[in-house]
């Protein structure tokens, strides 16, 4: 059976939090994604082949709005694309899928560069989750998290 995958988005919503590291340099933003990437499973690297991690400064206002967002210091990340359980075999997804991580919505919820590092990682596999089919309500009872 052949399915056309519907997007799916995931989403990570926070709290407004006074704590912020936003003078933090992209590179060094980007080496720590770099670092979360890599510490992950190999079965999870393995089924992410088609999938593209991008960091933005902040959500635009189309995705908030299609999200019913107000703020965007309330979006940590972003997966769009076809989750892997609504693929086939006959699908034939051609854009990679992605994982969007706001960097400074990011920032701003961690206040030293231990806890970045944390919410960096949490937030990728938040979003890898989705990437696998899981739902908010179904990872948070798998994290334990709640928003």
């Amino acid at each position: 059976m052949h399915v056309k995958g519907a997007e799916c988005q995931g989403v990570l919503l926070i709290h407004d939090s006074d704590a912020h590291m936003s003078s933090m340099s992209l590179k060094y933003f980007e080496a720590k994604v770099k670092q979360a990437i890599d510490s992950l499973p190999t079965i999870f690297l393995e089924k992410m082949e088609n999938v593209e991690v991008i960091i933005e400064e902040f959500p635009d206002k189309a995705t908030l709005d299609s999200l019913g967002i107000e703020s965007p210091w309330n979006l940590l990340g972003l997966y769009s694309g076809v989750p892997l359980t609504n693929q086939s075999f006959f699908s034939t997804i051609t854009l990679p899928q992605r994982i969007v991580l706001y960097r400074q919505p990011i920032l701003r919820t961690a206040s030293t560069e231990r806890e970045l590092s944390r919410v960096i990682r949490d937030v990728l596999i938040h979003e890898i989750g989705h990437h696998f089919g899981f739902d908010d309500d179904e990872l948070e009872q798998m994290t334990g998290d709640s928003e």
